[in-house]
């Protein structure tokens, strides 16, 4: 009579000689090792590829934001050719007038921002050596002789910086025009260009893939037009308590605040931060947690009620996940991978939910879909 064997199975074992989490590690290992490998070769040629990608993703970015008012004119027996061009004249001059605005106002006030940031720079450092934290002197200054010497280069390395990227005045222009030609057939052929691009997919599939590429849009112009409204109520917000508290530089400090809502969380803070410390050694203590309150309150205004009213479900981020995203978008691509870190998760977490959710809610009707730029 044979003995029956009592040696416990592996699982899933196929070589019995190793143990079933080894094998387990192993598979997963490989598997990771592919993805991190697939992931590392889309990265470089992104980067490789920047000069096209950049501006192909803020030209989708403008597209987000204009298409509702293409769709809008075309309802309404606009033809369709009149209508993008209506909207992309009108939308174009609008913005760029805006951001030109906040942007020499903020650049004409950077040198008197510079020497008043380190003022209040070394009235702090003063303070911590001198006041009731006794800290060591020598440690203090140099931390902030060091972050001094790189807020008064500041202004010198933004356009070294711009030159550097962009090579040339004419590297400068052709991304510009290619983001005007992109976004000029994005309005105007944005329904052919989506049936293209669905071709790709499974015909199994293709629906599924339909519905989740009208979600993710849904998610971009959502996020677009959030992140432009947060960042007018902040740069308002913080504008008037500027204003009323007397301190100075308050119109550069506010563009300051417009520009820094674009990267969520962390832009607001380090440009509310800023106008703290200047209010704190311009105008005393008092000012200071005064604007304090204020920056504060803006910020709860814009997480518990802009942006839950104007994002909803359609961009369901939580703030680690955009803090990583800035994080690991600032290492990748500097300020631009900064910038569109934070649409991108949104516009792969709604489309990858869609995929992953069930067959009803895969054909909930959203606001936004891709065809709408024909539409």
């Amino acid at each position: 009579m044979d003995t029956p064997d009592t040696t416990p199975p592996y699982v899933g074992s196929e070589h019995p000689a190793v143990p079933g989490a080894l094998q387990i590690s192993a598979a997963l290992g490989w598997r990771l090792l592919v993805v991190a490998a697939t992931l590392a070769v889309i990265g470089f040629v992104v980067g490789y590829l920047a000069a096209v990608v950049v501006p192909v993703a803020i030209a989708l970015l403008l597209a987000a934001l204009l298409a509702p008012a293409v769709g809008y004119l075309v309802k309404r027996k606009v033809p369709r050719w009149l209508a993008a061009a209506l909207v992309l004249v009108g939308g174009l001059a609008v913005l760029g007038g805006l951001l030109t605005f906040v942007i020499i106002t903020f650049v004409n006030g950077l040198p008197a921002l510079q020497i008043q940031l380190s003022r209040s720079i070394d009235a702090i450092g003063n303070w911590l050596t001198t006041g009731p934290l006794h800290l060591s002197d020598e440690q203090v200054r140099t931390f902030f002789d060091n972050l001094v010497t790189t807020l008064t280069s500041t202004q010198t390395g933004i356009t070294a910086g711009a030159l550097t990227t962009a090579t040339t005045i004419g590297e400068i222009l052709a991304q510009m025009l290619l983001i005007l030609f992109v976004l000029i057939f994005l309005l105007y052929d944005g329904h052919g260009i989506w049936q293209f691009l669905l071709r790709a997919a499974p015909h199994r599939i293709r629906n599924r893939v339909d519905v989740a590429g009208r979600r993710s849009l849904s998610a971009l112009v959502s996020y677009v037009r959030a992140t432009i409204a947060v960042a007018t109520v902040d740069a308002v917000g913080a504008g008037i308590g500027l204003v009323v508290l007397g301190v100075p530089l308050a119109i550069p400090l506010a563009a300051l605040v417009f520009l820094g809502a674009f990267i969520p969380i962390i832009g607001g803070v380090v440009a509310g931060g800023i106008a703290v410390l200047i209010a704190l050694v311009a105008n005393g203590p008092v000012s200071a947690l005064v604007l304090l309150g204020i920056v504060i309150g803006v910020q709860q205004l814009e997480a518990h009620v802009l942006q839950p009213l104007l994002l909803g479900r359609a961009v369901n981020l939580h703030p680690l996940a955009v803090v990583l995203a800035i994080a690991v978008g600032l290492v990748a691509a500097g300020i631009p991978g900064a910038l569109l870190a934070v649409p991108l998760l949104a516009v792969l977490n709604s489309g990858i939910r869609s995929l992953r959710g069930s067959e009803d809610e895969r054909t909930t009707p959203t606001d936004v879909h891709p065809s709408s730029l024909k539409t």
